[in-house]
């Protein structure tokens, strides 16, 4: 039987060490042949504090890990009996469904890009009110008008003189109003 990527539920915050555990009984349990790897999805994501660009990760799936593994009685068991896991995602309690090839390519996908290109930590939407904190238009507040995630800038238009102005600003320069 071939190998196949299941979800994991864990306690929130445990994720990292659910995934550890599962590596670990695995080979106490000398069932290396069933189980491939296992995964926390994670992106790196920068933001600006104290005037320092800061990067970090995210876990764009928090309470979820992804194990590669065949599934049958014994193994279902080991996974089921980790501790901090809460039991796994999809298909019945006592027979999960994996997630699809293409699912899996979209989340390797998304991590991988996440480590080339991060993420700023704060995302805008069109319409946002946004306070300006750097620049000549500091303490201003604005709209978004269009946010370009490839170049970090935001384009705000700022009321100055009673005139609504667009302004060119780095995603570090404004903070959610």
């Amino acid at each position: 039987m071939a190998l196949r990527w299941y979800v994991v539920q864990a306690y929130s915050g445990f994720e990292n060490q659910v995934k550890r555990s599962l590596e670990e009984r695995v080979v106490r349990f000398g069932l290396e042949d069933a189980f491939g790897r296992s995964l926390v999805p994670t992106e790196e994501v920068v933001e600006m504090r104290d005037g320092q660009k800061r990067r970090s990760e995210r876990k764009f799936f928090p309470g979820y890990v992804l194990v590669e593994m065949e599934m049958n009685d014994e193994t279902w068991h080991m996974v089921k009996e980790t501790p901090k896991v809460l039991g796994f995602i999809g298909g019945k309690a006592d027979k999960p469904a994996p997630i699809t090839q293409k699912e899996v390519d979209n989340i390797l996908r998304r991590i991988e890009e996440g480590a080339e290109k991060p993420r700023p930590k704060v995302l805008f939407e069109v319409g946002e009110v946004v306070r300006v904190t750097e620049g000549p238009f500091k303490d201003f507040n604005g709209v978004v008008e269009e946010a370009n995630y490839e170049k970090s800038r935001l384009l705000v238009a700022v009321q100055i003189f009673g005139r609504s102005t667009p302004v060119e600003l780095e995603f570090y320069q404004v903070e959610k109003a």
